[in-house]
């Protein structure tokens, strides 16, 4: 199986060159995709690590490539990196985005296939993780090509069928939130077990002690959200990057898969 955790020693840094980024609340300076980071030192490890956030660079501490780095670096590019083989750099920082992209689908769908309430859509859901596997170990040509929104449009249908059948679940009337703007919105102690919150702002949100358990966070932006106290132990298709950008503390319950992010 694909690995989908980052080992950033196995990786040539591709987060750190490959991606571009703005001044911000997430990031101290302006940086074009292609061009390494400042802070990257010659052995593809980040030369203030240990002070990201204090130096403004908090968007590099949240940030998460379900192991599409490595996986770039060790086996698409047979372990030559950019440095070495200039030639191959753009090619590299092109791939990169896309193989992210799957492996991210790989995370949830993964997840889907362990939910009971979608065993009926288990064949369904297994022939498109195999087909993504498939395709994370194409080319660079093969995946620079991929239309890669074609084949996340083809996953997000069967994710959302196992979306349904496992937030019909949940007790009551579940909420449907989804694409919401709920940025900074008050929330906290909200009964929201088995909402529908695909793809919403929740920046900024107050969800302190809110009840989250079998809502659906797929896509959902959490940058800020105070989720102290929230009950988030079986909430649907959530990531590391999503928690890593949230403000929790040791009260905050989360799934078994996320381990607590070291800055909360």
């Amino acid at each position: 199986m694909t690995e989908l955790s980052a080992d950033c020693g196995q990786c040539f840094g591709l987060c750190c060159v490959a991606l571009p980024f703005a001044r911000s609340a997430d990031f101290a300076v302006d940086k074009d995709g292609g061009t390494p980071c400042r802070n990257l030192v010659d052995d593809f490890r980040c030369g203030i690590h240990t002070e990201l956030r204090r130096s403004g660079f908090t968007g590099c501490t949240v940030y998460d490539c379900f192991g599409a780095g490595q996986k770039v670096s060790q086996v698409t590019f047979g372990g030559r990196s950019w440095r070495d083989a200039p030639d191959t750099a753009r090619s590299m920082f092109d791939v990169f985005p896309v193989q992210r992209q799957l492996h991210e689908l790989l995370w949830y769908l993964e997840e889907a296939l362990r939910i009971r309430a979608a065993a009926s859509l288990r064949s369904e859901l297994t022939a498109l993780r195999d087909e993504t596997v498939t395709l994370t170990d194409s080319t660079p040509d093969v995946l620079a090509g991929l239309d890669v929104a074609e084949h996340r449009d083809r996953v997000n249908g069967v994710l959302l069928q196992v979306s349904e059948r496992f937030r019909a679940g949940a007790p009551g009337r579940p909420r449907n939130h989804r694409g919401a703007d709920l940025m900074g919105a008050k929330l906290a102690r909200k009964d929201l077990r088995g909402a529908n919150l695909r793809g919403a702002w929740l920046i900024g949100a107050d969800l302190r002690n809110a009840d989250l358990r079998m809502a659906d966070l797929i896509g959902a932006d959490l940058r800020g959200a105070d989720v102290r106290g929230a009950d988030l132990s079986d909430a649907l298709f959530l990531t590391r990057f999503q928690i890593g950008a949230a403000r929790g503390d040791a009260h905050t319950k989360l799934p078994s898969a996320l381990s607590r992010p070291a800055h909360w």
